[in-house]
């Protein structure tokens, strides 16, 4: 019988087998860019005379062996293949109810929606953020016609500068008069003023978000308890190393 795991525990593993992976295999494939390391070479001296001089041998080792670096890499490898493979086929078969609040919204729903839903409710909470509010320094009532909100109207009143001649001095046989225009501030009528908005009230726009993180907490458990599933151990990775390492 193959031996299971929670999910849960298969994508902790994974992590971990992806990173060594690319910690030990990136420096294996580093090796594999120096020639130098696999080259090694002995060298001895003979003389031409018994009297001429004596030169020790010379010698320089192979630090690594293709072999050897290949057979490495694939038993990394081969172990990432079998992990993912886990992964994946688990990913098949778990599920879970999304319950929020005592209803089902989405029945069976697979782990790797729920995972994508997760990271859409961020998006969509961020949207939601940033909707705009009516200003609470007045007071707005619906108005269904305009599909607006709306404030009482704030009746204002409106004055016009109207000139008239001042007599300062009246004129004499022997003086001019003196005068001067002045302007008088006249009431000549009112505005009516009232001021229409797209935006939500603000209650409206805490509400939503207040939804949208419960729905997000709900996912959570959901996702959390479709990877509490148990899967089979999936090993491939044996049997396409094999076959690509056939002589």
């Amino acid at each position: 019988m193959a031996k299971q795991s929670r999910l849960s525990q298969v994508i902790a593993v994974e992590k971990q087998v992806k990173s060594r992976v690319n910690s030990e295999g990136a420096e294996l494939h580093k090796n594999n860019q120096k020639p130098d390391l696999f080259n090694g070479m002995n060298r001895t001296y003979e003389r031409k005379d018994e009297d001429g001089e004596e030169l020790p041998p010379e010698q320089k080792l192979v630090q690594h062996r293709a072999q050897e670096n290949l057979t490495q890499w694939t038993r990394l490898w081969s172990e990432l293949l079998d992990v993912v493979a886990t992964k994946d086929w688990g990913n098949l078969t778990a599920k879970a109810d999304l319950v929020v609040e005592g209803e089902t919204l989405v029945k069976d729903a697979p782990v790797t929606y729920l995972i994508w839903l997760e990271k859409q409710l961020e998006d969509f909470r961020t949207f939601a953020a940033n909707l705009p509010v009516l200003d609470p320094g007045k007071t707005w009532k619906w108005d269904p016609a305009s599909s607006l909100s709306v404030t009482e109207p704030i009746r204002t009143a409106r004055h016009k500068k109207v000139p008239r001649v001042l007599l300062k001095v009246e004129a004499t046989e022997h003086h001019p008069g003196q005068a001067e225009i002045v302007h008088d501030d006249i009431l000549v009528g009112y505005w009516s003023n009232v001021s229409l908005s797209g935006a939500l009230p603000d209650s409206r726009r805490r509400r939503l978000l207040d939804r949208v993180d419960t729905l997000r907490k709900a996912v959570k458990e959901a996702r959390e308890e479709a990877n509490s599933i148990r899967v089979d151990a999936v090993t491939v990775g044996t049997t396409l190393c094999n076959w690509l390492l056939k002589e």
